[in-house]
């Protein structure tokens, strides 16, 4: 609801504070997150993460070779082609922020990249959790196919958190476990650039420092358990603050951010995520992703 009344209010009125609630966004969710760490136990985190270390790595590399054909048949421009699958490959806009400076994207490219992962991200907040209910996903297997198909954090925290808070728990740890590759990806493609000379390669790349925060936060109620009390009320503070960033997520989608996206890069993008989410959904329902 906060989504789609932010969208509404994009749509027909428009943003004229754009900048601001870009910001805001970005930095709401870092809180929320973090906030969110303090009602969760580490050893919990740090086994989800473990557990996901095969297919994890599986994921990303399928993305990342089917994106790149796509975006060849497709015939868009490597570098928004590029940036269009990792948003999709590990956590849609903090990755497009971070790897961007490292291959050296142009402003247009960003942002028609950012466009195309938004309006998705949007898509999968509303359509995923039905599509949970109506083939009967346990928690489990819902919190991991959220973590391992939707984009950005925001929105698979969002999903989950409407399917219950068990599949909240598990998405949530799984996709910050995931959003950690954005690092050494961004320091491999900013290589490779460079030694294709199509890039300096050694552009200074956004961190995503709020996943060092989630687990201090989670570690701080873990090994100290007077706090977990507090750390319950602060973590539903936190998912409060989760649906003010939703609402200011909707209300970045304006008429000319959806115009900006180009058709050919929102097919590589429809298309990507169709098969990512489909093989990802495969592979829970048999037993292979657990």
């Amino acid at each position: 609801m906060a989504l789609l009344l932010g969208v509404s209010i994009a749509i027909l009125f428009g943003n004229p504070f754009a900048e601001v609630t870009r910001k805001l966004t970005h930095t709401l969710l870092s809180i929320s997150i973090i906030g969110m760490g303090a009602g969760m136990d580490l050893a919990i985190v740090g086994k989800a993460g473990l557990d996901g270390i095969g297919y994890t790595v599986a994921g990303i590399a399928f993305a990342f070779l089917v994106g790149t054909l796509l975006g060849r048949a497709l015939q868009i421009e490597k570098r928004l082609s590029m940036l269009i699958t990792v948003g999709t490959a590990i956590c849609g806009g903090s990755a497009i922020a971070a790897v961007a400076p490292a291959i050296k994207a142009k402003h247009h490219e960003i942002s028609v990249a950012l466009g195309t992962i938004f309006i998705l991200n949007g898509i999968a907040l509303l359509i995923f959790p039905p599509i949970g209910h109506a083939l009967d996903l346990t928690q489990t297997q819902f919190g991991l196919w959220s973590a391992l198909a939707i984009h950005d954090t925001s929105s698979v925290v969002g999903a989950a958190l409407q399917y219950g808070h068990e599949a909240l728990e598990i998405a949530t740890t799984v996709k910050l476990a995931r959003a950690l590759w954005i690092i050494p990806i961004s320091f491999v493609l900013g290589v490779v650039m460079a030694k294709r000379g199509e890039s300096k390669g050694n552009e200074k790349t956004k961190k995503p420092w709020f996943i060092l925060g989630f687990c201090v936060a989670s570690a701080l109620v873990t090994f100290i358990p007077e706090l977990r009390s507090t750390g319950h009320v602060v973590s539903d503070l936190s998912k409060q603050v989760l649906v003010l960033t939703l609402f200011l997520i909707g209300l970045n989608l304006t008429k000319e951010n959806i115009k900006m996206v180009g058709p050919r890069a929102f097919v590589q993008g429809v298309v990507l995520w169709a098969i990512v989410s489909t093989v990802t959904l495969t592979a829970i329902k048999i037993g292979f992703i657990h």
